[in-house]
Parts: structure tokens; C-alpha cells; sequence
């Protein structure tokens, strides 16, 4: 017997609100396509000092945020937006080049990351990654209320 999804309707609307943060224009736009054809809504900034200053206006379920980048770089960032009253879920991503990048994404984590993910990705994990994290979120601050 095929499970049953639930397939958002126009009432229902987006699946969640995204902050996509990372100085390659050229990512930015692939995530934000991916993430716009599994029903997000997405916001960019190129970097973190943008990114931040986006977090109270928008109010984004989940952020995403590279580690390595000009003006405010992504770990700055994420203790910024661990900072506010109700954060959301945050992944980041870095490249695992030669310079000890995955490092950084230790770091991400043990700093208030939820989630690291290395760069090369694939869309789709990305997406599958924030689904579980925006999901586990929702369940939480359903079961706050009770």
C-alpha cells in the first residue's frame, strides 16, 4: 500500500521560510531553486552581516550559511543568531579543500550549529536535511504549548 503524503494546498502555505547565506552567487541561486521547488520560501544574503540583519525581518524557520566568507563569516554569524529570543534551525556548509575546512564545520556544530554539511552537495540532500530539522522543529514547538 503507497504511504500517503501530504502535499501542501495554497491554504497550508509555504513548507517554511529559508535564509540562504553564502557569498557564491551561483549556489545561492541552485539552493534557492531546489529549495523553492519543495515549497520554501527563501530569502539570500552574501554574507553573514547581511544574513544576520535579515533574521528579525524575515523570521526564518531554518538558515543556511556557508563558514568561509567576506564582511561576517559564518561562525560569527551563527552565535549571532543563536543570540536571538527564538533561532531558527541553522545548517552550515563549507568546502573540504586542502586549507582544513572540515574543521570548520566541527566548529559550526560545537558553536550552535544543528547541522554541517560539506560542500560538494547535492540539492537534494540539502533539502532532505532541512525537511527533518524544520519537521523536528515544528513537533518541538507543537509539544511547548501543550
Amino acid at each position: 500500500m503507497p504511504r500517503s503524503r501530504h502535499i501542501p494546498s495554497d491554504a497550508d502555505g509555504p513548507a517554511g521560510r529559508v535564509l540562504l547565506i553564502d557569498d557564491d552567487p551561483a549556489l545561492l541561486w541552485l539552493m534557492g531553486q531546489a529549495f523553492a521547488a519543495a515549497g520554501y520560501t527563501t530569502r539570500s544574503a552574501e554574507n553573514g552581516r547581511k544574513g544576520v540583519g535579515l533574521i528579525d525581518a524575515y523570521q526564518p524557520d531554518l538558515v543556511v550559511t556557508d563558514i568561509v566568507m567576506p564582511e561576517m563569516e559564518g561562525i560569527a554569524a551563527i552565535l549571532e543568531i543563536r543570540r536571538k529570543p527564538r533561532p531558527p534551525k541553522i545548517i552550515a556548509i563549507s568546502g573540504a579543500g586542502p586549507g582544513g575546512r572540515r574543521n570548520y564545520l566541527k566548529w559550526a556544530k560545537h558553536l550552535g550549529a544543528d547541522e554541517v554539511l560539506a560542500k560538494p552537495f547535492r540539492m537534494s540532500q540539502i533539502v532532505a536535511l532541512s525537511n527533518r530539522l524544520i519537521d523536528n522543529h515544528s513537533n518541538n514547538l507543537g509539544k511547548q504549548g501543550s
